[in-house]
């Protein structure tokens, strides 16, 4: 007998989908009426561009400020997300059937088109807190970090059926090496004056806290298609994948909140 029913499963999504709701609920009120700091930190997104310089008769590298970038509120929506993601697959009967139709393939749609959204904005957010600040910038780390998500979908789409030792193994490493692209970007910016010592706590502490959720998942991933202990079972992975988004989330999340509170 299987020991993850599709009830409790659902259940399950239910209780955390809950959680990432009570969560997104109490960092917007933080970010809005109780935390001055946070409500008030709203980067400036700019737009770097040639425009051509008469008196020099050249171009040179100019920039115009977009839009100030709404962090707290933005931090919240990273949870919102992830609750609404628990609600559609958990509430509806005709997608909650969908869902676990998939989960018998090995295969869930859901959490890759999830993840590639609440995801990418949460490493957006993490971009600006390190002084990334520019709208091609962020697109392009936005978009690559959404690819690296969507290659997980691919990876189940190719494998559905097969058995551990007929496993295809390229979109897990090519979506890897996009996942590393945009930290290359961020680790730049961190490391840029060389003053280690003046890097505030918070700052380690995400990097930290991002490193281990960023490879907590494929691990997991790798158990599944290994087949290893448990993880024969699909839906044991796929209970991983439900706890391992809410503790790295949360966690994350609150960092990256109290983050707006930087000097």
């Amino acid at each position: 007998m299987r020991e993850i029913t599709h009830a409790k499963l659902r259940k399950f999504n239910m209780i955390m989908g809950g959680l990432h709701l009570l969560q997104g609920l109490a960092m917007l009120f933080l970010a809005t009426s109780v935390i001055q700091t946070i409500g008030e930190f709203s980067p400036q997104i700019t737009q770097n561009y040639l425009a051509f310089n008469q008196e020099t008769s050249s171009l040179e590298l100019e920039s115009k400020v977009l839009f100030d970038l709404p962090f707290g509120i933005l931090v919240a929506s990273f949870l919102f997300i992830s609750a609404g993601a628990h609600a559609l697959i958990s509430i509806p009967k005709k997608l909650n059937d969908i869902y676990n139709s998939d989960l018998e393939k090995g295969i869930n749609k859901f959490r890759w088109f999830e993840y590639a959204i609440s995801s990418s904005i949460m490493i957006v957010l993490i971009a600006t807190l390190f002084g990334i600040y520019d709208i091609a910038s962020l697109v392009l780390i936005f978009a690559v970090n959404a690819t690296m998500n969507l290659f997980g979908l691919v990876m189940e789409q190719l494998n559905t059926g097969k058995s551990k030792g007929n496993i295809i193994w390229g979109p897990f490493i090519w979506g890897s090496i996009a996942g590393i692209a945009p930290w290359i970007a961020i680790l730049l910016y961190m490391f840029g004056n060389g003053n280690f010592d003046q890097v505030p706590w918070f700052v380690w502490a995400i990097v930290g806290t991002y490193f281990v959720a960023f490879n907590t998942f494929p691990v997991n991933m790798i158990l599944q298609y290994k087949k290893i202990g448990k993880w024969k079972d699909y839906v044991y992975g796929e209970r991983i994948y439900i706890i391992l988004s809410l503790v790295a989330k949360s966690i994350l999340a609150w960092l990256v909140l109290f983050g707006a509170m930087q000097p």
